[in-house]
């Protein structure tokens, strides 16, 4: 690894100074033959030239890392600007006067190229059928095959250098294959143009406004480009009058501004890692459930974000196990790690539509996103417990109730019948011995077994819980307890039936396993969301309360005993009854 990282600075150290070569070898050429040259040698075209090639080159280096086709391209591109200048008659050498010839239009494809790449995961089939047009006319129609036609003293440049490509002088055939790579260039860079245009309007709008400082200015570049080269058709090759010059100046200022733009996303880059840094410091203790989604809200501005996990049944929850669905018009974020998905994150449209910010979270809260992962299933699987009891509650309710109403409007309502009938048959007897009485005997164990019939169908459910609610069902089971039961403030109100149900239970089941209590106080209030149950006794807490903290747990409440200094017990219980 660290000859790797070597290798690459080594590298760069060679770009700078071929650039810096490049850059000075160019003012050199441009001082000698200024009619000759593009710039003019002028004090504002001098530097110019200078800077744009160099910003180039520099915005290319810094890049590399981050963008792996367009770093490279854009340092290229800085280096063949300055050869334009390079098939100058100043140029004092055959070598560089030869490239010159072949390469002086390797800017403009090498520009094409970055402008499309630049955050691209891969070019399509059009943007390389684009390149490759640019390529050709660039390097074969204005470069190499007019380089093997021209003769620099054949065509009266008595001060040029040798063009040490030349196979056969023919200035006219030279003309000819240059006025076809000038149209040729023209269609490649219009045909550019339009894709990255196209690219534009088909991305998001983050991502729109994130490319568009790097790629505006690149588009300007190539259309600036295709107007020189429609201007010079006419004349077969590409000069340098006013006309030359203005267009050249304008393609300067548009590569300037698109080195502006990567230093723009750079420092945007920048920004983004030093959050994500701040990121990784909030999250390094755990935070609690939901505390992730709250840090990353903050971080990237966004109040609505949420972070959902997906269960194996395919359900989405979030950091505290709660169910929860994508809101309409929101966008979702997969993110992603070793193929597999951590978490889904649901935000404002266009958030994180730069793949290397959510990378870069995932990485940075990798261990947080993890371990509340982790949380949120073992929440999302006790509540479908505690979901799944709380049916099996209400069902096993339900069923008191329908066995209740049973009890009460048939066996009942017959064994009263069946009393009535033995009275009236002992006011008719014939008055033989014995036969009064027996009906008399009769009819008390009729009315023996209707008391223990209504004891049974108030113990499965109070009629009196279910018609008039906590408060009456209470008063009732005071009256016929054998424990004396004290009620202190009840509420008035209805609650859920489960909600009556649990806090019923729950004292009447304490009473009935208090065996050694004589005395009992039974206190029940609403305090802001929660139904609190308090029950008193005069003696030690039942063996086993735990079917009774389960009934309480499947509303999500909880059960608390407490030994009294008197010797007595309380039974404290909160059941949530929030509606």
């Amino acid at each position: 690894m660290a000859f790797g990282v070597g290798r690459v600075a080594g590298m760069r150290t060679v770009v700078l100074v071929l650039g810096l070569m490049f850059g000075g070898w160019t003012a050199v050429l441009v001082r000698r033959a200024p009619e000759y040259s593009v710039s003019g040698g002028s004090w504002v075209g001098g530097p110019a030239e200078l800077l744009v090639g160099w910003a180039l080159v520099g915005a290319g280096l810094a890049t590399v890392k981050r963008h792996t086709s367009f770093g490279p391209a854009l340092t290229a591109a800085g280096l063949a600007w300055f050869l334009l200048e390079w098939n100058n008659p100043g140029a004092g050498s055959a070598i560089v006067f030869t490239i010159g010839l072949v390469a002086y239009a390797g800017c403009v494809p090498l520009v094409a190229y970055a402008v499309l790449s630049y955050r691209a995961v891969r070019l399509s089939a059009a943007d390389r059928l684009a390149m490759a047009t640019l390529f050709v006319s660039a390097f074969l129609g204005l470069g190499l095959v007019p380089a093997l036609l021209t003769d620099p003293a054949g065509t009266g440049c008595a001060t040029c250098p040798a063009n040490l490509l030349l196979v056969h002088a023919d200035a006219s055939a030279a003309v000819t294959v240059n006025r076809l790579g000038l149209w040729l260039t023209v269609v490649g860079v219009l045909a550019t143009a339009v894709l990255a245009i196209l690219q534009l309007t088909r991305s998001t709008v983050a991502r729109r406004r994130t490319v568009a400082a790097v790629v505006i200015p690149g588009i300007a570049y190539l259309g600036l480009v295709a107007c020189w080269c429609v201007h010079s058709a006419r004349r077969g090759y590409l000069s340098n009058d006013p006309v030359d010059r203005g267009l050249w100046f304008g393609q300067g200022a548009a590569l300037v501004a698109m080195v502006l733009g990567v230093a723009a996303e750079g420092v945007r880059a920048s920004r983004a890692r030093s959050a994500v840094a701040r990121l990784v410091v909030e999250v390094a203790g755990s935070p609690p459930p939901g505390g992730l989604r709250d840090a990353l809200a903050d971080l990237l501005g966004d109040s609505s974000l949420e972070v959902l996990y997906e269960l194996t049944d395919g359900r989405l929850v979030d950091g505290r196990g709660r169910s929860s669905v994508t809101a309409a018009g929101q966008a979702e974020t997969r993110l992603v790690r070793r193929g597999e998905t951590v978490a889904l994150v649901t935000h404002r449209p266009g958030l994180l539509d730069d793949p290397q910010l959510a990378g870069e979270i995932t990485g940075a809260a990798r261990l947080a996103l993890e371990h509340e992962r982790l949380q949120a299933e073992a929440a999302a699987q006790i509540e479908d417990l505690r979901s799944s009891s709380a049916r099996i509650v209400e069902a096993g309710d339900a069923e008191r109730r329908r066995l209740e109403r049973d009890l009460h409007d048939g066996a009942q309502q017959r064994l009263i019948s069946l009393a009535l009938s033995l009275r009236l048959m002992a006011l008719r007897s014939d008055g033989r011995p014995g036969s009064q009485e027996r009906l008399h005997e009769a009819e008390a164990e009729v009315k023996a077994a209707l008391a223990d019939l209504r004891e049974i169908a108030h113990g499965l459910y109070p009629n009196a819980l279910a018609d008039e609610g906590l408060a009456a069902a209470l008063e009732t089971l005071a009256e016929g307890h054998p424990i004396r039961i004290t009620l202190g403030s009840l509420p008035d109100s209805r609650f859920a039936p489960p909600v009556e149900s649990a806090a019923y239970f729950v004292v009447a089941e304490t009473l009935n396993r208090s065996y050694q209590s004589r005395l009992a106080t039974v206190t029940a209030a609403q305090t802001n969301d929660q139904l609190v149950v308090d029950i008193e006794t005069d003696a030690q807490p039942p063996e086993d309360l735990t079917d009774v903290e389960d009934r309480v747990g499947t509303l999500s409440g909880r059960l608390m005993v407490e030994r009294l200094h008197t010797g007595g017990t309380r039974i404290h219980a909160e059941v949530p009854c929030a509606s």
